[in-house]
């Protein structure tokens, strides 16, 4: 409803306000207990191969049967510590150069076993698959985990901390997957180059695997299978003994390529033509180069994107910008270090900065490099950039944190933009981060702090936020304070809203009945909310509140079968001051807005070969009302073809007028083999009045290897236009196009 605030406003101010205090004051007096409950590590010899080591997923070389192995895996879900339901066993060896690890995972029934995927870096989840996890400096701080399922696909990460998980490094390893009547084998080779460890004449790695049945949706761990741990929680991991003297090699490894991009000539919704096409071609250079056994750099010259998947569209009924994530593999890499903010709200490193404009064309990246690495407690990170385009830039960002406690950090980070015009812009901020483990919970408290110098910006606006997490198996909370001052601007960052005071937080019940195939419910009692109140305001007064969101649950949870339901209440606020357009020529008056909402989504599990999910929001909104309505739809077909396609619509009946605005996506992919795949990507969007295509092959001749033939296009769906899209004509006047041709070939001795 319009106007001053109504019936049903939320009148919880002076609670949140006593909730917010006790929140994020009590786990600073637990800091002093971390550490307190040293686990138990579990050992696993690695045994030296004295002779050659076959690559072939059988374990009945000479090699394997001297190995020692481990057997005692135990569930985390669905009952945690129980043991686990089929039997899996793991054996480790090594040689002068890599790392080898079998895993034999029985199954009593293969007819069932599930594995869709083949494509490299593929989501696993839908299948049964195997993960390993490294902790090759054994700090409990990081970790590169490796996986694989019955069809050999292979899937690694990056480990960052306790939570972030970078899905996008790629590693040189391999694997070989046979399968037979009693189940699956997984035999890996992991170069000790790959990995990262210190100089020594006993090293040790911390380790742990992880097994996933799908059709049991069942979780085996050989450590760390409690309900608070998981395993990503190094503080149980087990430890692999006996390596020796290992020296990682500190060759150079040089990745030339070759480009050649034939682009069409370029149109407007009417047909004109508004750019030529060219035929061109260019070779840039990356390259690996390690400076000690912890630290490597990272260079690139003449750098070229032109083989990343294209964005997903989204069409904002907000008035605040959008956040699109990174998916360029240099930025992507060792991401995890330059993290500081809360992401897609206030970030003081936002890589698209770099190499992209507002639109998200490409600025040409003269060249770069990156610093990362580990020196006794430290962890650093140094990025620098040269950018061309009409304004040439220096883009730079430098990051550092130092251990504290067992799995703590306090830490820094500056960066500064020098463009060739005059003038520079700098940011810089502190912060430290207190996992903690208290009685079996997890407790995390953060804290972050920053500023930025602009020309023409007076002084050096700050902007902070203090936090607590409780991420545990019956009651997951969280609760944050920021304060962001007008004018905070880091120069390669991402800031959605300046000028506010803003909180937000959750409080999950989750009993598990393990009754009417309901493996755990999912409740918010107490809302989860999202208040933000200008900065000259209080968020304890609700009339000082310039948006809030707050959310019930009033029943939600996961089944037995791997599906997903919930049911939500929703109350929301908009108080703009402004006129904004929210969709065409749809406006939005300033006012106060409450409205309510409520929400069904269902989604099925994964593992089906025939799967769909649905997500229902209606109710009032901005004083008239709309329903939105997502849809999702994914079709397995035995490990080499996958189709889905995603359908979103809101139907809006406003007072300003009414609009419909449509989203809608296809994907197919054809996997031939697990390293040669077609991916075939299809959007339509009827607020741009455009429908764009991305077809991309990749072909791995040779792990480090890459082929990729890309065709990139869009045409106009303007029902005004002479050339609309899909009349056959069309496709003479497109309003962009591209085909890219991109060898990588892998250079180290």
């Amino acid at each position: 409803m319009q106007g001053t605030e109504g019936r049903g406003t939320p009148r919880a101010a002076p609670s949140l306000r006593a909730f917010l205090v006790l929140a994020l004051l009590v786990p600073v007096r637990l800091v002093a207990q971390q550490g307190a409950e040293a686990p138990i590590t579990a050992r696993l010899r690695v045994v030296t191969a004295t002779g050659p080591i076959s690559m072939d997923g059988r374990l009945d070389g000479p090699a394997w049967a001297g190995a020692d192995s481990i057997t005692d895996f135990r569930q985390r879900e669905p009952s945690a510590g129980a043991p686990a339901s089929e039997r899996t066993v793991v054996k480790v060896l090594r040689d002068a150069a890599a790392l080898y690890v079998a895993v034999r995972a029985y199954d009593s029934d293969t007819r069932h076993m599930l594995a869709s995927e083949l494509r490299r870096d593929a989501d696993l989840s839908s299948d049964d698959n195997v993960q390993l996890l490294i902790d090759s400096f054994h700090d409990r701080r990081g970790a590169f985990v490796f996986g694989t399922n019955p069809n050999g696909a292979m899937w690694d990460a990056q480990l960052v901390g306790i939570d972030n998980l970078n899905h996008n490094w790629n590693g040189i390893w391999d694997v070989v997957v046979t399968r037979d009547s009693g189940g699956w084998t997984a035999e890996f080779r992991i170069p000790f180059r790959t990995l990262r460890f210190h100089r020594g004449e006993d090293l040790r790695f911390g380790f742990n695997v992880r097994r996933f049945i799908r059709r049991k949706n069942e979780q085996d761990l050989w450590r760390s299978w409690g309900r608070a741990e998981g395993l990503y929680q190094l503080l149980h991991e087990g430890e692999l003994t006996e390596l020796g003297a290992l020296d990682r090699i500190r060759d150079i490894e040089a990745y030339p390529f070759v480009l050649t991009r034939a682009t069409e000539a370029e149109h407007d919704s009417a047909g004109a033509k508004i750019g030529d096409g060219f035929l061109g071609g260019k070779a840039g250079l990356d390259a690996k180069v390690p400076v000690t056994p912890t630290v490597t750099a990272d260079l690139t010259a003449s750098t070229d994107f032109a083989q990343v998947e294209a964005d997903q569209q989204v069409i904002n009924l907000s008035r605040f910008p959008f956040f699109f994530p990174e998916k360029r593999a240099f930025f992507l890499e060792s991401s995890g270090l330059f993290d500081f903010g809360t992401p897609s709200r206030v970030q003081v490193f936002y890589s698209r900065r770099i190499g992209l404009d507002t639109t998200g064309a490409a600025v040409p990246i003269i060249a770069g490099g990156r610093v990362t690495g580990r020196v006794g407690p430290w962890r650093l990170g140094l990025l620098d950039a040269q950018t061309g385009g009409a304004d040439r830039a220096n883009d730079a960002v430098f990051r550092v944190q130092h251990d504290l406690f067992a799995r703590s950090y306090i830490g820094a980070i500056g960066s500064l933009r020098a463009v060739s015009s005059g003038g520079a812009q700098a940011a810089a901020g502190f912060d430290v981060d207190l996992p903690l483990v208290v009685h079996g919970q997890n407790v995390e408290p953060k804290f972050w702090i920053a500023g930025s110098r602009t020309p023409g910006v007076s002084g050096a606006p700050l902007a902070w936020r203090i936090s607590t997490d409780n991420p545990n198996d019956l009651f997951d909370n969280f609760v944050s304070l920021y304060r962001i001052d007008q004018g905070f601007t880091p120069p390669l960052g991402f800031v959605r809203r300046t000028g506010i005071w803003e909180t937000t937080g959750h409080s999950n019940f989750m009993p598990r009945p393990h009754a009417l195939g309901i493996r755990q419910l999912d409740f918010k009692f107490i809302p989860e909310w999202d208040i933000i109140a200008n900065r000259t305001g209080s968020l304890g007064r609700s009339g000082d509140w310039q948006t809030a969101w707050f959310e019930w649950r009033l029943l939600g949870g996961d089944r037995e079968n791997g599906d997903r339901f919930e049911v939500n209440f929703q109350r929301l606020l908009d108080a703009p001051t402004d006129t904004f357009d929210i969709f065409r020529e749809v406006k939005i008056p300033p006012g106060r807005y409450w409205w309510s909402r409520y929400e069904l989504q269902y989604f099925v599990s994964p593992g089906r070969p025939l799967g769909f999910g649905a997500f229902v929001n209606w109710g009032a909104f901005y004083g008239g009302r709309s329903a939105d309505v997502d849809l999702q739809g994914t079709w397995r077909g035995g490990g080499h073809v996958i189709v889905s396609a995603d359908l979103s619509r809101t139907a809006a009946r406003l007072p300003a007028g009414g609009f419909t605005a449509l989203l809608a996506s296809g994907r197919i992919e054809y996997d031939f083999n697990t390293r040669t795949s077609f991916l075939g990507f299809v959007q339509y969007n009827n607020d741009a009045q455009r429908a764009d295509f991305n077809l991309r092959f990749h072909w791995i001749p040779q792990i480090g290897d890459d082929v990729f033939l890309v065709w990139n296009s869009g045409y106009t769906t303007n029902r005004a236009a002479t050339y609309r899209f899909p009349a056959a004509r069309s496709l003479a006047r497109p309003l962009n196009g591209a085909f890219v041709l991109k060898i990588v070939h892998r250079i180290a001795p």
